[in-house]
């Protein structure tokens, strides 16, 4: 390759890395961790007290589950409040788990990590329901829910 190519593709790259620095600067962003720990949670029914728990879609097949920490708000967009008991996580969790294995598709379990990389909550769900978690507030998140059609292959 000649110097003149090597400047100019330097030159883009540079410029690219810049312009991703700029525009998330000021993006307070948290992420979804994959977690064994919160999959087998799911899977055993088991209700955190510590967490208060939304469901993204159909009441009887949600597309997942969230748990946020009782010491967050979340902004709630299209999530719907969910008290569970272990009879009625059990439920949901076994429909959801139906649904996904009739598509071939198995659930996951994540942690829900703030901006700093603390641990905030945590989500069931099918591997493709991609979701963003924006931290829009001292101690307020929005996770956007995942698309309607979380359980067909992209």
């Amino acid at each position: 390759m000649n110097t003149q190519l090597l400047t100019a593709i330097g030159i883009i790259l540079v410029a690219l890395i810049i312009i991703i620095l700029w525009r998330t600067a000021d993006a307070p962003y948290g992420k979804i961790r994959p977690s064994q720990k919160v999959t087998e949670a799911y899977e055993r029914y088991e209700v955190d007290g510590n967490l208060v728990y939304y469901i993204s879609g159909s009441e009887n097949y949600p597309n997942a589950i969230i748990g946020i920490e009782k010491t967050w708000n979340l902004d709630l967009g299209l999530w719907k409040p969910m008290e569970f008991s272990p009879g009625n996580m059990k439920e949901l969790v076994q429909n959801m788990l139906n649904k996904a294995a009739f598509r071939r598709m198995n659930l996951h379990g994540f942690d829900i990590l703030d901006n700093r990389g603390e641990k905030i909550g945590n989500c069931f769900s099918v591997l493709n329901a991609v979701t963003t978690v924006k931290i829009t507030g001292e101690k307020t998140v929005a996770v956007y829910t995942p698309p309607l059609d979380t359980y067909h292959d992209s």
